[in-house]
């Protein structure tokens, strides 16, 4: 689908016109003809057509043909770029015809978006960051980040729930939360440790914020460990106590207090509470959670029960 022959303008001199003779360009030259009586100059923009003898019926044939080869080699000629000499240099010859332009196809494939994924990657394990307090927790399997939690401290609670025991309500079987203690005077990781380890347990255990009892109310508790523990590499104490209730398995809750590495150093004070039971998380994820508290940014810090780096007042 190349141009007809005619007379079109000269692309190396657009006041002129020039002959196409249907495959290149030829050395004929003239000025521009009137396309007809009292018709304006042929616009700049549009080729100049061939003249056709009128003859009745075929001469509105003619200039019906001559109109459509005038669109379409307007979208020819306009389109490409020569760089012809008048004297004989070489010329670009026009490309085919086509109805549309070409689209050029995309040189590589658009890049596909990766999934988000929360779980842990093949190089590192997941971690939940407590950006206040300037420390990170390891993510056992089967602890998540917490849902539908009113507390704003709370850090991983285990997988799913459950309907409580008691007054009603949906209960987990494993909380851990990081709060800082700033409301006493008290600086000492362990006497902090015991004063909190009873209120651990009643607010675990016994009543919930608007006063129901969702395990039937404390019975009894027992302390089944207490002692120093290096966390974050710093000295701290801790304080575990074994509770029953009057419905349900009870559960263990813990206090575990130690200083923190940002800032004024304010003591950190870090919550577990545990059901008992087959139901509940293992006991050992306690002792896990905490040697793998880091400070933000350091990997290499940790601790865990029984170790030591100085004596913990």
């Amino acid at each position: 689908m190349t141009p007809p022959p005619g007379w079109y303008r000269d692309p190396s001199a657009p006041p002129q016109e020039r002959w196409w003779d249907g495959t290149a360009w030829t050395e004929h030259r003239r000025a521009p003809e009137p396309t007809g009586f009292g018709a304006p100059p042929p616009s700049r923009q549009q080729p100049v057509q061939p003249q056709h003898q009128a003859g009745g019926g075929g001469r509105g044939k003619a200039v019906a043909l001559t109109t459509a080869a005038a669109v379409l080699v307007a979208a020819i000629v306009t389109g490409v770029f020569f760089l012809g000499e008048d004297d004989g240099g070489p010329v670009a010859q026009p490309p085919p015809a086509t109805a549309t332009s070409a689209v050029p196809e995309p040189t590589s494939a658009p890049p596909t978006p990766s999934p988000t994924s929360s779980g842990p990657s093949a190089d590192a394990p997941a971690v939940v960051e407590d950006q206040l307090n300037g420390i990170t927790f390891p993510l056992p399997t089967g602890w998540v980040l917490p849902k539908y939690v009113t507390e704003d401290d709370v850090m991983m609670t285990t997988d799913g729930t459950y309907d409580c025991p008691g007054d009603g309500g949906v209960c987990r079987h494993g909380l851990v939360i990081s709060r800082t203690v700033t409301a006493n005077a008290e600086s000492s990781p362990k006497a902090l440790a015991r004063q909190d380890i009873e209120d651990a347990a009643d607010d675990a255990y016994d009543r919930d914020l608007i006063g129901n009892k969702p395990f039937g109310g404390i019975e009894s508790h027992e302390e089944v460990a207490s002692g120093p523990v290096a966390v974050a590499g710093r000295a701290g104490y801790y304080v575990r106590w074994r509770v029953k209730t009057a419905k349900g398995p009870g559960g263990y809750v813990q206090s575990l207090v130690f200083p923190s590495t940002v800032g004024t150093e304010s003591p950190i004070l870090v919550r577990y509470v545990f059901d008992a039971g087959e139901d509940g998380p293992p006991l050992d994820d306690m002792d896990r959670i905490t040697k793998g508290i880091r400070p933000v940014g350091d990997a290499d810090t940790g601790g865990g029960v029984g170790s030591g780096i100085g004596p913990s007042s």
